[in-house]
């Protein structure tokens, strides 16, 4: 027997999660509640109203599609990406809320033609919550909104010495662990990194410097590469640091 589609107050999942991306945006609220007056063929002699209205209809659906990642967590980015919002956000309070839209688009609570739709919705949410969760993967997602490519820039490189010579001595020190007690204060040092480069990238971004910006994203993706180092420590395993 097929399970009933998804409902949140007796609606379907797709039209409430419509309201939900509209609810903290009024710019889009207002094209989604604005209504023209039908046009007939007197208006459009050259075509058909059939024709117009399925066009403005489209137009309409496309134009209300959410366009950023941060669209989809209007709870808690209601600010959008920077320079308006922050680039720091709170990551407990976006996982909240990723659950609750993963609870109800998860595709199993639909069915026919909503299972696709929902399918689709899960995928996105996913996708928005994976990169906007991990600083690094933000950082790339809001330089590439603005033409910017470092996350497959190989050319992307520090050129500071001091910095290369601390992930080096950093790589020797994870690979001469022998415990992995002996991590704990690497751990910590690194978190003190990343947290020094989240702040560095949210004045960069509110500022709206790009340069800057793009700069840091690539000193980030250093410090992220130890921490996954750090975690997937095994004794005796080689450190391989992607630059």
């Amino acid at each position: 027997m097929l399970s009933k589609p998804a409902t949140v107050n007796g609606r379907h999942f797709f039209a409430h999660f419509h309201d939900y991306i509209l609810s903290q945006n009024p710019c889009r609220r207002a094209v989604a509640t604005h209504r023209p007056r039908l046009a007939t063929s007197r208006d459009f002699p050259s075509r058909s109203v059939r024709s117009y209205t399925a066009s403005s209809v489209n137009l309409r659906k496309e134009s209300l599609r959410p366009q950023t990642h941060y669209e989809l967590f209007p709870n808690t980015l209601s600010s959008g990406p920077p320079p308006e919002g922050p680039f720091v956000i709170d990551t407990r309070e976006l996982r909240k809320e990723f659950l609750q839209l993963q609870a109800k688009a998860h595709p199993d609570r639909h069915h026919g033609e909503n299972k696709a739709r929902a399918e689709g919705a899960s995928a996105r949410i996913n996708e928005a919550y994976k990169t906007l969760q991990n600083p690094l993967l933000r950082a790339q997602y809001l330089l590439s909104l603005r033409g910017i490519d470092v996350a497959e820039d190989e050319t992307a490189k520090v050129e500071d010495p001091d910095l290369l010579m601390e992930v080096l001595e950093t790589r020797e020190d994870i690979e001469a662990a022998q415990e992995e007690s002996e991590l704990k204060l690497l751990k910590e040092h690194n978190e003190e990194r990343v947290k020094e480069s989240e702040n560095i990238l949210n004045a960069a971004f509110t500022s709206d410097d790009l340069d800057a910006a793009k700069e840091e994203a690539v000193k980030l993706r250093y410090w992220i590469n130890i921490k996954e180092s750090l975690d997937a420590w095994e004794k005796g395993k080689p450190v391989v640091l992607v630059h």
